[in-house]
């Protein structure tokens, strides 16, 4: 399919085209039947947690509350990627209007980020009710998570906002196939006539300013929060501690090894097939998202308990 021309498109170009595992078709097939019920999965049980929280009354807390955020930043990402792709699988849907690929690249980054840093906030909440129990409730207030969710919203939109806006004043003069199943950044560049240094240059620099940093803080409350274990001498209050933390450890563990692996295989794409990273970003999208709300409804009684209320109300 040629590009179409449009004279009051300064690019030249009015669609992309997104070829989607076309070297691996085999993978489409096979894909599509999993990935539609993690999907499913995704929203459902985020949907399940987010009604939960808000019912039971026990639940309004700050704790809580950025449960809720991280929920809602899940529910977004998975339907700004896999429904699209879903689509390719199913219908061969290929084409995404110029508009709609710069909305879903800004979309997808912003909410990454903001999942990144609703993590970081999460941890110091962790470390505050590990670290300072007795200063907790004065700390970790209704308006502490206010001003949180303040940060956390206007830090990603200003920061991830130049990103589209660099790939869209781009030209695209010749080509318009997008070799990935979304509109990632730099899949959509190198189809660019232009130079795309500046685009390279921001998202790698903004990708280890805004991820690398809440990482690192990251990690470094749970270094402070496992020496701050290590001293208690009470029987029992070590695993307790850890306990309360570690259901949050594990869902970063989700977050940042398929992150990693993604990475990983960027640096050695001459020894993967090109469509394994284009597999890791779909499912980053996805199994985060629907693990998330099971590990906490499974680890935390409160949840559970308030899941528990909630069907027999409604049954």
């Amino acid at each position: 399919m040629a590009a179409h021309q449009n004279d009051t498109n300064p690019t030249g170009i009015s669609d992309f085209l997104l070829n989607c595992f076309v070297r691996s078709p085999r993978w489409q097939l096979w894909l599509s039947l999993p990935l539609c019920l993690l999907f499913l999965l995704a929203m459902g049980a985020n949907a399940t947690l987010l009604i939960t929280i808000r019912l039971e009354a026990s639940l309004h807390e700050p704790m809580y509350y950025l449960l809720s955020l991280l929920s809602l930043l899940d529910m977004v990402l998975c339907l700004t990627v896999i429904p699209k792709v879903l689509a390719i699988f199913w219908f061969d849907l290929r084409p995404i209007s110029f508009s709609a690929c710069f909305l879903q690249m800004y979309v997808m980054n912003s909410f990454l980020a903001m999942e990144s840093c609703t993590f970081m906030v999460m941890a110091f909440d962790r470390y505050i009710a590990i670290c300072h129990p007795l200063r907790y409730p004065f700390i970790i207030t209704d308006q502490f998570v206010l001003k949180a969710v303040i940060f956390i919203v206007a830090r990603n939109i200003f920061m991830c906002g130049p990103i589209p806006i660099l790939s869209a004043r781009l030209h695209y003069c010749r080509r318009n196939v997008i070799e990935n199943c979304i509109c990632a950044n730099m899949s959509v560049s190198r189809l660019s006539c232009d130079d795309v240094t500046l685009n390279r240059l921001y998202q790698f620099a903004i990708g280890w300013t805004l991820l690398g940093s809440d990482l690192i803080l990251i990690f470094l409350s749970y270094i402070l929060i496992l020496r701050a274990v290590l001293k208690l001498r009470a029987e029992g209050a070590a695993a307790k501690a850890l306990t309360t933390c570690g259901s949050h450890f594990i869902l970063i563990l989700f977050f940042s090894t398929i992150l990693l692996v993604f990475v990983l295989t960027h640096v050695a794409k001459r020894n993967v097939s090109p469509d394994v990273p284009v597999l890791l970003n779909v499912l980053h999208h996805v199994i985060p998202a629907a693990l998330n709300p099971i590990v906490y409804g499974v680890r935390t009684q409160e949840i559970k308990q308030g899941i528990q209320k909630l069907l027999k109300k409604r049954w």
